[in-house]
């Protein structure tokens, strides 16, 4: 939910911040895992599947009443009620979920973020042959465009790049072959019902499907839009959005649950990216800026945020998180501190990949969200 637009960001600091990510010299190398053999055939779970929404705490979500299938998915299977954003805005987000680190970045100019050169969730995934696909609702036929579609000559926000973290990193983007991993969501049921099902599966959903907002044009083909920015909470427009977003949930779980690579030890994860924008003028406009577990530290009065910020950790707040497994206890609620990292490395417990940046930080608080039980 939004009060109009999200505010503007400082471009000077912006840029100077980009400038720093991308001047980076190398990849940064994972952990070793526990183990040296390769345990891709030891996995607990068969799959994992991530669908990351957008911008709603967890009181905004669970138990309201415009969204009742994810409501009845965190009262029916397990819920961690202690998930935090890593930080604010979204897109350090999306990079923190997939590479255990925002690497410096408060903003979503993803314009700047030109030379990503840093090791990520894809990079383990291959390096121990687990397939992996990414599915972006309304993907662009150029798969790097910011936005899209293209409807009457101009450019409408549906999708947006900034939540598709995987073409943000120059080893993918630059990649080919990587690059046919990241698809149209369209694709997906076919994908699941094939015999290379990928193991590792991650949905974005488009910015009215996912409660983002701010989309104020009818695209043809697409009945979720228009969907304007929230006011307040559940407002008309803000109502509108929690509702797409559980049409959506609810159609991509059925889709997912009814394929062939649907297996009794998969587990679907679904989060959204930080809570609720509010206008708070302390905290750029987030509802809080609360977080745990190696969330960054920012000085006060960083221009990214706001004059007003007083320093100190800035998380991304309070935000649902829903694990959905057959393979596991009913009607539980985790009181464990989670945040983007310890889902990260919940995956690359999985699969034995080692950890990546603050993934596996347990000196920190950063423990692994559990999606599975024991075998």
């Amino acid at each position: 939910m939004r009060l109009g637009r999200k505010l503007a960001t400082a471009g000077a600091a912006a840029v100077a911040v980009a400038l720093s990510v991308t001047a980076a010299a190398g990849a940064t190398p994972a952990r070793p895992a526990s183990h040296s053999e390769d345990h891709r055939h030891h996995a607990a779970l068969d799959r994992i599947f991530v669908i990351m929404l957008e911008n709603h705490s967890q009181s905004s979500v669970i138990d309201d009443p415009n969204a009742p299938y994810l409501t009845s998915l965190a009262h029916t299977y397990a819920m961690a009620d202690h998930y935090y954003g890593v930080t604010h805005p979204s897109m350090p987000n999306y990079i923190a979920a997939i590479a255990g680190d925002n690497f410096g970045i408060q903003d979503d100019n993803d314009q700047n973020v030109v030379n990503l050169n840093r090791t990520n969730l894809v990079d383990q995934l291959e390096a121990h042959h687990v397939g992996w696909d990414a599915y972006l609702d309304t993907l662009p036929a150029n798969k790097l465009d910011r936005f899209g579609p293209t409807v009457n000559g101009a450019t409408v926000s549906l999708y947006a790049k900034k939540h598709n973290p995987f073409v943000l990193f120059d080893d993918i983007k630059n990649s080919p072959a990587r690059m046919s991993h990241v698809r149209d969501y369209t694709q997906l049921g076919t994908d699941l019902n094939n015999p290379d099902a990928p193991k590792f599966v991650w949905i974005s959903p488009n910015q009215c499907n996912d409660m983002h907002g701010g989309v104020y044009t009818a695209v043809p083909g697409h009945p979720e839009t228009s969907c304007p920015y929230g006011s307040t909470k559940d407002d008309p427009n803000d109502a509108a959005l929690k509702h797409k977003a559980d049409v959506f949930v609810q159609g991509a779980v059925q889709t997912i649950t009814s394929s062939k690579a649907w297996t009794k030890h998969s587990a679907i994860v679904i989060v959204t990216d930080e809570n609720d924008y509010t206008g708070n003028s302390q905290t750029g406009g987030w509802e809080t800026a609360d977080g745990c577990c190696d969330s960054p530290y920012v000085a006060a009065g960083d221009p990214r945020v706001s004059a007003g910020w007083p320093g100190g950790t800035y998380g991304g707040g309070l935000i649902p998180a829903i694990v959905v497994t057959p393979d596991a206890p009913r009607h539980t609620v985790d009181h464990t501190p989670y945040n983007h990292y310890s889902l990260l490395t919940a995956i690359e417990d999985n699969w034995h990949l080692g950890h990546l940046g603050h993934a596996g930080d347990t000196a920190n608080g950063v423990v692994a969200l559990k999606i599975r039980r024991e075998r």
